[in-house]
């Protein structure tokens, strides 16, 4: 078993004046595939060489298993490590870049070659199997460090931002290898991205972390419908959630969210939740697929927008506009002509409408 603990567990560089981790509490399941994602400095590349033996836990404890593995040194905690930069031997070929691990474990030669062939047809490195580093692509050297770490048969796999240095498409595909390869092995998998793409698309479970502290631990689709604050929103999400001010209000009988000059009818099922704060003005938020087509527009949705450019994606634009002073961005079908600049329309879809505390940034209501 190869599930994954840490208990107050705080991670403090020598020198430095406050915990890059401050006091982590997190529980990863056995095979489960797990995301630490977040922006440069929060701590999730940190998290993952603790659970490496790559960086020593200043309190707290880390178990893999049922096993407190502070003590233990990397090599005997049946863990596989693949880095961003591929880590491999430039003087040595695929074969035995691949082999390396279980050389120096001084495994029997048939057992290597056996499972260096078994990785490297999953992988589909059999026909590169003599060639130098330097002779491949970068998905292929990507390739060649996951074929490394698979032939240890570890109970968990680490993989710290190992498709950040490929272009956007073998990015996409290498994102379906890696998806792949962890039901093929059917181990615990926990992957280090600041990119969300590959977050939302990949794990079964995400961690958001932001300055060493974990905003958010859930799955996909709970993270992008029902963030549990600003930070979560905006950072899932591309273009990210649109945030506006709006001063909540109740008169005769309804309830109504003011965004600059516009009044949009609150759905009564979020009433409750925004009882507290009639009179007072919070932090609305709409995804850009969250407007309404214009046959739907009424007096209860609308808002007046002023449209800046527009992006074509094919299928789809993004609209980017103002609405008062707060730039917008809005996702409609690509049917029909460009839009064109000047005073616009929208119509937001209300019962889709996330409501945030403005001091403590917390959600209201989805």
């Amino acid at each position: 078993m190869a599930s994954i603990s840490f208990k107050n567990v705080t991670k403090t560089y020598e020198g430095a004046t406050k915990p890059v981790v401050p006091n982590l509490n997190l529980e990863i399941k056995d095979k489960e595939f797990i995301i630490l994602v977040g922006p440069s400095g929060c701590g999730k590349s940190t998290t993952l060489r603790m659970i490496a033996g790559l960086e020593t836990v200043s309190s707290g404890e880390v178990y893999i298993g049922n096993r407190v593995v502070n003590k233990v040194p990397p090599k005997d905690r049946d863990i596989a490590m693949v880095f961003q930069n591929y880590a491999l031997y430039p003087h040595m070929n695929v074969y035995k870049n691949i082999a390396f691990g279980l050389r120096l474990r001084k495994e029997d030669e048939k057992e290597i070659d056996k499972r260096v062939h078994e990785a490297a047809k999953i992988l589909d490195l059999e026909h590169l199997l003599t060639r130098k580093p330097k002779e491949l692509s970068g998905g292929q050297r990507q390739r060649v460090a996951l074929g490394r770490a698979m032939v240890r048969n570890p109970a968990v796999f680490l993989l710290d931002e190992p498709l950040s240095n490929l272009d956007a498409k073998l990015r996409a595909s290498m994102r379906t290898e890696i998806a792949r390869l962890h039901q093929r092995l059917n181990i615990t998998f926990v992957y280090v991205t600041h990119d969300q793409t590959e977050a939302m698309t990949m794990g079964d479970r995400i961690v958001v972390m932001k300055d060493g502290i974990v905003q958010q631990f859930d799955t996909p689709k709970a993270l992008y419908n029902e963030p549990v604050n600003l930070f979560v929103a905006g950072f899932i999400g591309s273009p990210q959630m649109n945030f506006m001010d709006a001063a909540i209000l109740k008169e005769n009988g309804a309830m109504y969210a003011k965004v600059a000059n516009d009044r949009l009818t609150i759905p009564q099922f979020k009433w409750k939740a925004l009882e507290p704060y009639v009179g007072k003005t919070v932090t609305i938020g709409f995804r850009p697929e969250d407007f309404l087509k214009e046959e739907m527009m009424t007096k209860d949705n609308t808002l007046n927008a002023k449209m800046e450019f527009s992006e074509l994606l094919g299928a789809e634009y993004n609209l980017y506009m103002y609405v008062g002073d707060t730039r917008v961005a809005v996702r409609i079908p690509a049917s029909g002509k460009r839009p064109e600049k000047g005073p616009y329309k929208i119509a937001a879809n209300m019962d889709k409408a996330h409501f945030f505390d403005k001091e403590s940034t917390k959600a209201i209501c989805h």
